[in-house]
């Protein structure tokens, strides 16, 4: 985190009105967090509502802006793993993020539903939570989820 900043991650989400949920465990034969050096390569993370995937096809039954809804749950999911494995307060910088969107073949606006986890970085990490970013529209994310992101950290 750069020194002017005034509030931790945590009570950034605490303004927000966000709570973290606790860390989801992998349902395959990964692990949620990998840290080498400096960086921390946190796996995909779907986007969950209520619980359970959040399903949907952007383009067809999902909208822009539903949709970056999903991508804002995937990135608060993807927070909670690295509150767990390493803790936000270690976090210097939001290195990259990969945003991947159940989309029709036809729909171009990947960008804007990123923007919803894009965004949320943000809003928790102030100017450390800019990063790179690449997004993609996809077949189908695991259990039919309508955005599935993947983080990068630097520690």
């Amino acid at each position: 985190m750069s020194a002017h900043k005034l509030e931790t991650p945590h009570e950034a989400l605490q303004r927000l009105g966000i709570t973290l949920p606790a860390m989801v465990r992998p349902v395959a034969a990964f692990v949620p967090a990998v840290k080498s050096g400096h960086l921390v390569f946190v796996s995909g993370h779907i986007a969950r509502k209520d619980g359970r995937s959040w399903r949907g096809k952007v383009g067809a039954e999902l909208t822009v802006e539903t949709g970056k809804e999903a991508a804002r749950a995937a990135a608060i999911d993807a927070l909670s793993t690295l509150d767990s494995e390493i803790g936000l307060g270690k976090v210097k910088r939001i290195v990259k993020l990969l945003v991947l969107v159940n989309s029709t073949t036809d729909f171009t606006e990947q960008h804007l539903v990123a923007n919803g986890a894009s965004e949320l970085f943000a809003e928790v990490f102030g100017e450390a939570g800019a990063h790179a970013r690449s997004a993609f529209g996809v077949a189908q994310i695991p259990f039919g989820s309508a955005v599935e992101l993947e983080v990068v950290a630097e520690v």
